[in-house]
C-alpha cells in the first residue's frame, strides 16, 4: 500500500532521502539482503525469519511488531486427503519455506502431536513451488501462509489440517539494517507511523483495500479479502512479550538442530517511537 501510492517517497522527500523498492518472495533472501547492506528497511517477516538471520550473524535492528494473526497461516492438505490430525502426517512429505513462520508452525504443531520434524519428510518449497507440489501430490501437506493460503483455500478447495490457533501466535515483524537504523532514527520514526497509519486504513477500508492490492498480487479480490480478514495489520513498538516470543523461537529451532547455533535475541538492538 505504501509502495503503490508513493507515501514514502512524499513523507521522506523533504528529508532528501531517496526511496527504492526490491520485492522478495520470502523473508530469509529478505533479511540477507538487509544485513549485506543491499537493503536499509525491511518490509513485514514473519516471526520465525529473524532468529534464522541473527543465527547467520546478520546485524540487525527490530523497529516494530504486527500484533498476533494465528490464523494467517496453517498446514492444509488436498480436499480429498484421508489425513485428519497432525498426527497421520509422520513419515509423509511436507512442504514449507524454511527459516518462514510455516517452518516454526510446523514444528509446534508436530511437538504438540508428540512427534518432531524427524518424524516428517521435510520439502523445502517457495511458495509458487509449493502449491504446484500441493496440486499434483508431491507433497502430503503443506504449510503456508496468506495470501497463498486463501488462494489454495479458494482455488483448489485445500482443507486446513490446523492454523496457528494455540500453536503460533504469528506476529510480524520490521527490521533495518544496523547502521542505518544508530544514523537516521528520525528515518524509522517515519516510517513507524505511516506502516501504522496503513494498517488501520486497511483494516477500516477492506472492500477497497482488497481492490487496490488485488492486481500487484494477481489475485482475485475476494482472495486478497479473506486474507486481509486474517491479518491484524495493527503496528505497535516492540515490547517485552514480543522479544520473548523470538527467544523461544529461537530456542525451539536450535533445540531441534535446525539453527546452528542458540542465538540470544536480548543483545539485539531495540528502536522505538518518540
Amino acid at each position: 500500500l505504501l509502495k503503490s501510492r508513493g507515501v514514502l517517497e512524499q513523507t521522506l522527500a523533504p528529508r532528501q532521502v531517496a526511496v527504492s523498492w526490491h520485492e522478495f518472495t520470502s523473508g530469509l533472501p529478505l533479511l540477507e539482503a538487509l544485513n549485506i547492506g543491499a537493503l536499509d528497511l525491511s518490509a513485514d517477516v514473519a516471526d520465525a525469519v529473524p532468529p534464522f538471520a541473527l543465527a547467520a550473524g546478520a546485524k540487525l535492528t527490530y523497529y516494530a511488531i504486527e500484533t498476533p494473526s494465528p490464523t494467517a497461516q496453517a498446514i492444509v492438505v488436498r480436499k480429498d486427503s484421508p489425513i485428519t490430525s497432525v498426527a497421520q502426517l509422520k513419515g509423509r512429505k511436507v512442504g514449507f519455506a524454511k527459516g518462514a513462520g510455516a517452518h516454526y508452525l510446523l514444528l509446534e504443531a508436530l511437538n504438540q502431536a508428540g512427534l518432531s520434524i524427524r518424524d516428517i519428510e521435510p520439502a523445502y518449497l517457495t511458495p509458487a513451488d509449493g502449491r504446484s507440489a500441493f496440486e499434483n501430490g508431491a507433497i502430503a501437506a503443506w504449510v503456508v501462509w496468506d495470501p497463498f493460503l486463501a488462494a489454495v483455500q479458494r482455488q483448489s478447495g485445500a482443507r486446513i489440517l490446523v492454523d496457528g490457533n494455540r500453536i503460533a501466535a504469528y506476529r510480524r515483524f520490521y527490521l533495518a539494517a544496523t547502521p542505518f537504523a544508530q544514523r537516521h532514527p528520525e528515518v524509522l520514526q517515519r516510517v513507524y507511523e505511516e506502516l501504522q497509519r496503513a494498517g488501520e486504513w486497511v483494516k477500516k477500508n477492506p472492500a477497497a483495500a482488497a481492490d487496490w492490492h488485488a492486481p500487484a498480487l494477481g489475485l482475485d479480490p475476494a482472495i486478497v479479502a479473506a486474507a486481509n480478514e486474517r491479518r491484524s495489520y495493527a503496528v505497535r513498538p516492540i515490547d517485552a512479550e514480543s522479544l520473548s516470543e523470538q527467544q523461544r523461537i529461537a530456542d525451539a529451532f536450535s533445540g531441534a538442530q535446525i539453527l546452528p547455533r542458540r542465538v540470544a535475541i536480548q543483545e539485539s538492538p531495540v528502536w522505538r517511537p518518540a
